[in-house]
């Protein structure tokens, strides 16, 4: 009994040894392509300006202030397409993504068909992004606003799951946004979340 209970807390302590490393390449590998981009500060200015923007009551100053903002959001369209563009030079295996609820060491080298590209889900967000900047669908101030920060924390959630689990990532987002996995699917552009279920394979 005893040796069986030592050759569990040696297999348990070398699953996480492995899932440390493995996370840590993970991490290291997506912020050598995001650090070389301004995203993670144009996305902190963009959701502290929306906020401003939609507390303001005076409406001559709101306006101001959505004016203000559309030089950040059509920098953010800019820096994240090219970001996606360089992550797509990412090897194959290493932008698999296991689509199981909590991080398995290796999971995705040893079940590749329970996985998807994460190659593809940042293009799926780059032209997110861009499409609801682009405001085709003429959305209001508000309504844009809202859409565009739920793009984002969908976006951000892709980065955690990629880099931990979709379990971190959700109760990350949770935490951060008080925003559910499901809402903020529920949220984005519709185009976006087709695209986004297809590249997952929901």
């Amino acid at each position: 009994m005893e040796i069986f209970v030592l050759l569990l807390m040696v297999a348990a302590f070398g699953a996480y040894q492995l899932k440390a490393k493995t996370q840590a390449r993970r991490i290291a590998l997506l912020a050598s392509h995001l650090g070389r981009y301004q995203v993670e500060k144009l996305m902190e200015s963009l959701t502290e300006g929306y906020l401003r923007a939609l507390g303001e009551k005076d409406p001559e100053r709101q306006a101001q202030i959505w004016n203000t903002l559309a030089l950040s959001e059509a920098q953010m369209v800019e820096q994240f397409r090219r970001f996606a563009a360089d992550f797509a030079s990412v090897d194959a295996a290493d932008a698999r993504v296991s689509k199981l609820p909590v991080f398995l060491p290796e999971s995705d080298r040893f079940f590749p068909d329970y996985t998807f590209d994460m190659r593809k889900i940042l293009n799926v967000h780059a032209q997110g992004i861009e499409r609801v900047v682009g405001n085709a669908s003429g959305r209001s101030p508000r309504d844009r606003a809202y859409t565009l920060s739920d793009e984002l924390f969908l976006m951000q959630h892709s980065c955690h799951w990629y880099c931990r689990s979709k379990a971190v990532a959700s109760a990350r987002m949770l935490a951060r946004h008080q925003t559910p996995y499901a809402q903020l699917l529920a949220s984005v552009d519709a185009q976006t979340r087709e695209a986004y279920l297809a590249a997952i394979g929901r």
